[in-house]
């Protein structure tokens, strides 16, 4: 017995229980017993069939990653990442993304509090894959180019272009629901600074760059502006859209948005599944968003604002506006007084004058001056007939054919004679 078992490289107890197992069930007794048998955590083949269905059909074009989770909570097949990667791999199914080697990178610390620097930034993009227009969407992160802090999603916004506009109410959706932001750290568009090399005379005198409407904006919010000197400077938000264009794009898909206000009603839920997933937790508790003060009117600070001097009849001009200021408690004549005229986001104007909103009025229209034209007189006995739009090329034609007749010599011109000729006509005419 303890040979056989040196033999065969087990113990001596277990040699004995396959003796007697040979001897009362014969050769079978030898075969280990699960064989032929499928494992307990087998998934059916019905499974993985619907899932290569839904792969290939519903959620085509999704990553591995964001197709388990959508086939999860959708479809309610729970599978590991790793399983739906395997099943498909069977199928020869590949993932859409294309990925490349990783550089070298060191871990950097992060920063310890949320709301210390907020990226923002704005990606054109085909985001309804040719189903719409070509949409920008305006996205802002919690985090630093350093490294990051919660990495928590904080606003998404869809506009056609990437404009002031766009940036104010990214702002506004962060400041009202978290607050004012310690920094905010951008690209150097023109938007956040100015980009031209010549300066203004006042900028001249000062030694100080006037801030775009934006820089004021922040100004005026205690939000410190920082502008990125590269697009890896900014790597946390730049890698954002990476993801963006990826699962949002998947969704908006899969939901069957056509324009900006169909894509706007999926970001609300979109940024809640996102934070949930991906959103780190802060080394240190608490946060340093600050709350606005109650008794400022958000609209004041959100909208752009322009220097004018009123008009000896108390009228502002704004563009093609007229703005009629009615009398003041403490003043009646704001004749000459240098006001600002507010341009809100939802399109309406507004006059303050040292923080005090003015009431106004909608001026008449400006009466036209009158005044002596010129070219030709006009008779008053009999007008001319209009002439017909179509006829009026022709008409065109025919008259600049006159005037080059009329301004030719003739063939007997003494201009176009010789000498002799010219000689004995005028002799003639003398006599």
């Amino acid at each position: 017995m303890a040979g056989a078992a040196e033999q065969l490289r087990l113990s001596e107890r277990q040699v004995k229980r396959l003796l007697a197992g040979f001897r009362q069930e014969g050769v079978a007794a030898l075969v280990q017993g699960n064989c032929g048998r499928q494992p307990a955590h087998t998934i059916p083949q019905a499974v993985r069939q619907q899932v290569v269905a839904c792969a290939t059909g519903k959620y085509v074009g999704f990553n591995q990653q964001h197709l388990t989770e959508q086939v999860e909570a959708n479809e309610g097949i729970a599978l590991s990442r790793s399983s739906v990667r395997r099943i498909l791999a069977e199928a020869r199914i590949g993932s859409p993304r294309t990925r490349w080697a990783s550089a070298h990178r060191s871990r950097r610390a992060r920063y310890p509090q949320a709301g210390m620097l907020v990226q923002i930034d704005a990606s054109p993009h085909d985001w309804l894959e040719g189903r719409g227009p070509r949409l920008t969407l305006f996205a802002a992160i919690d985090g630093c180019p350093l490294g990051r802090t919660t990495g928590e999603l904080l606003a998404l916004l869809v506009r056609a272009q990437e404009d002031a506009q766009g940036y104010f109410l990214l702002v506004r959706q962060i400041v009202a629901r978290y607050g004012r932001p310690l920094a905010v750290y951008h690209d150097r568009h023109g938007i956040f600074r100015a980009t031209t090399k010549e300066m203004t005379r006042a900028e001249e005198l000062t030694g100080v760059r006037e801030p775009t409407q934006f820089g004021r904006l922040l100004d005026e919010l205690g939000v410190a502006s920082i502008a990125a000197r590269s697009p890896q400077a900014k790597g946390r938000v730049e890698r954002l859209f990476g993801t963006l264009q990826d699962r949002l794009v998947s969704i908006l898909r899969l939901v069957g948005a056509t324009n900006a206000a169909e894509a706007t009603a999926c970001l609300a839920d979109f940024r809640a599944d996102f934070n949930v997933r991906f959103m780190v937790p802060a080394a240190a508790e608490g946060e340093c968003y600050r709350a606005m003060d109650p008794a400022i009117d958000a609209d004041t600070l959100f909208c752009f604002k322009y220097q004018r001097t009123v008009g000896m009849d108390n009228a502002v001009r704004f563009g093609e506006h007229r703005l009629q200021l009615m009398p003041g408690s403490h003043r009646r004549s704001w004749a000459r007084a240098a006001v600002e005229v507010q341009e809100r986001l939802d399109g309406s104007l507004a006059v303050s004058y040292h923080g005090e909103c003015l009431m106004t009025t909608p001026a008449p229209p400006e009466a036209p001056l009158l005044r002596a034209r010129g070219g030709r007189r006009g008779s008053a006995t009999a007008a001319a007939a209009p002439v017909p739009v179509a006829a009026r090329p022709a008409l065109r034609r025919d008259r600049a054919a006159a005037k080059v007749s009329a301004a030719k010599p003739g063939k007997n011109h003494p201009w176009k004679c010789g000498f002799p000729q010219q000689r004995d006509k005028i002799t003639e005419q003398l006599e």
